[in-house]
């Protein structure tokens, strides 16, 4: 077991889940230079590794998902989101390892994402409107918004957490809210994104434990899990400064540089 390459796949996967970066690229690439995995393996791996990133979600989120069973304003927008993202996600996971044995490149969609950030950032700060809505403010097709944004976020290059938070950021939700909201989405939108992988990628996925080995792939899990819970702290503290479009606008730049960069087939 390489145990240096496996502790750096976890800490991108662990940083880079909670950025508008996409994590299942970041690990794509990581994961392909340090075990010489095929694109689609890499890919299907990297979903697997999200893993992790459950664990960090779940216990920081731990209070809201033991109140599921009082709040079921909370519920239902788990429930709707979840759905919406399987119902737009799947096809695109299937059409995306085909993607992936062909000519795509993941750079564009993540640059176009940080121009949306961008522009969030941007919004936020000279807009007049002041971004007051919570979830008690939300209602259904808000729900459904996010829900098809997270799905999108199946393909390559697509941040989950940059679609997600930059759809209620310009929903006017407030930056608290977004982030919270968008990392309890995460949770059962991660676990089902690991099962279609292991339904539908079998062979890849395989490929990929085989060449990171069991020990390996925990190692991995649980480094992405502990890098995850300090990244949510750090990003939920900045959230609720009046600051927030600094932090917006720093990670559209961030997504500009790191897509342009994989398009040009530096990263």
């Amino acid at each position: 077991m390489n145990v240096l390459a496996s502790i750096v796949v976890g800490f991108v996967q662990g940083v880079s889940e909670w950025l508008p970066i996409s994590s299942k690229t970041q690990v794509l690439i990581v994961s392909s230079y340090l075990f010489a995995l095929p694109a689609a393996a890499a890919f299907a791996f990297g979903l697997f590794m999200e893993l992790g990133s459950v664990g960090s979600a779940t216990i920081y989120f731990r209070r809201d998902i033991l109140s599921l069973l009082r709040d079921r304003k909370l519920l239902v927008y788990l429930v709707v989101v979840t759905v919406v993202t399987g119902i737009v996600g799947t096809p695109l996971y299937v059409i995306s390892d085909r993607l992936l044995q062909n000519s795509y490149n993941v750079g564009v969609p993540m640059m176009i994402l940080g121009a949306v950030l961008v522009f969030d950032g941007l919004f936020i700060r000279y807009s007049r409107r002041v971004a007051s809505r919570t979830l008690t403010d939300m209602r259904l097709k808000h729900y459904v918004l996010v829900g098809v944004a997270q799905g999108l976020a199946a393909l390559p290059g697509v941040s989950r957490s940059g679609m997600t938070v930059s759809t209620m950021l310009l929903l006017g939700v407030e930056p608290k809210s977004a982030f919270r909201l968008s990392y309890l989405a995460y949770i059962p939108a991660s676990l089902g994104g690991v099962l279609v992988t292991a339904i539908f990628s079998k062979s890849e996925l395989r490929i990929g434990l085989d060449a990171v080995t069991i020990p390996g792939v925990l190692l991995a899990i649980v480094v992405a899990c502990l890098v995850g819970l300090a990244v949510i702290a750090v990003l939920l503290r900045f959230a609720r400064k009046n600051t927030i479009y600094v932090i917006t606008l720093s990670l559209g730049v961030l997504a500009l540089i790191v897509g342009l960069l994989s398009a040009l087939g530096v990263a």
